[in-house]
């Protein structure tokens, strides 16, 4: 039996239009493989940062130290995730038709019974309307920005390889410079599913497996690769990013004032596992959670699912048709 379907009963069977207090938090390691971009503005603007406390110690700030931390905003993630959900559901014509064409991103015309409709939610104008059912926060920076943060010096040559155009002489003033995050630096982020069936989660799943390049000049940097540190299904929503970013930091063992290459050498994990398991004392709810083994075994089941073609077309179609009677 497969992880998913070990685990069915703290899943919905069947979509359902009510509530059910059913949630799968997905615990999510995203490690920078290149150098990567995180902002809201255009070129020259500077990283996202927010001052926050360093760590925490039962329930108390530790020492009281204010970092600045980068921040992965909460939509530049679901946002990735989602464009390679519909790239899927394109290829196997499973986005549904609308009265202008089919169904797209940020157009105000979605077809309403679509997976990614149904699980990321839509807003119509003129009508209907579905909530999300991925609930996202900021993802923070396990390190201080001070120790994460490079810069680079960008212009934009001509085809005689200068700055000046070869017809006018005119030099051009595209140059200047950019922040950007550097390699292996390592952000924590919890993406809480609500409601979801099993077929829902095993998608959920592949679109963040298969999500690779995050934040602006996507086309030549921002690769992660997004690790499975955790699972836990539970009635109500758990703890929050930053108290998991803030915990893990103290189950590393790091500080702050490390070098760069000592404070990125540590690559497993369990410091994340553990800061979970300590969190989760504090949650007023039932849970469960997956153990490493299980985690593993999950990846694989996911990786194997998606490697076979009919298998993936035919819960892809299950769950769309699944809809019909409730959307």
């Amino acid at each position: 039996m497969s992880v998913i379907d070990r685990y069915s009963t703290y899943l919905l069977p069947r979509y359902s239009n009510y509530p059910c207090g059913r949630y799968v938090s997905l615990l999510l390691v995203r490690k920078v493989e290149s150098e990567a971009i995180f902002r809201t503005e255009g070129s020259g603007e500077p990283l996202n940062r927010e001052f926050v406390f360093a760590g925490r110690r039962d329930g108390e700030r530790q020492g009281e130290q204010i970092i600045p931390r980068i921040v992965i905003s909460k939509r530049k993630q679901t946002a990735v995730e989602r464009r390679t959900g519909r790239e899927l559901l394109r290829r196997y014509e499973l986005l549904g038709a609308t009265k202008t064409g089919h169904c797209t991103l940020n157009t105000n015309t979605p077809c309403e019974r679509c997976i990614d409709c149904m699980i990321y939610g839509y807003a119509a104008g003129g009508g209907g309307a579905q909530k999300s059912r991925v609930i996202t926060d900021d993802a923070f920076s396990l390190h201080s920005a001070d120790l994460v943060v490079g810069e680079r010096q960008f212009n934009a040559l001509f085809d005689n390889s200068t700055m000046r155009n070869p017809e006018n002489r005119a030099a051009s003033t595209s140059i200047g410079t950019d922040e950007y995050v550097r390699p292996e630096t390592t952000f924590i982020d919890i993406e809480t599913l609500k409601d979801v069936t099993p077929d829902e989660l095993r998608y959920v799943l592949g679109n963040i497996l298969r999500s690779a390049r995050y934040g602006a000049i996507s086309s030549r940097i921002g690769k992660l690769d997004n690790i499975i540190a955790g699972v836990i299904f539970s009635d109500c929503e758990l703890f929050s990013n930053l108290e998991l970013t803030q915990n893990g930091l103290r189950s590393a063992r790091q500080r702050q004032r490390a070098t760069l290459s000592r404070c990125m050498s540590a690559r497993s994990c369990r410091p994340f596992a553990r800061a979970a398991d300590e969190l989760r004392g504090e949650v007023a709810g039932q849970y469960v959670a997956l153990s490493a083994d299980e985690i593993g075994d999950l990846r694989r089941e996911i990786v194997e699912l998606y490697s076979n073609e009919e298998a993936l077309v035919s819960m892809l179609r299950r769950q769309t048709e699944s809809y019909g009677s409730q959307a």
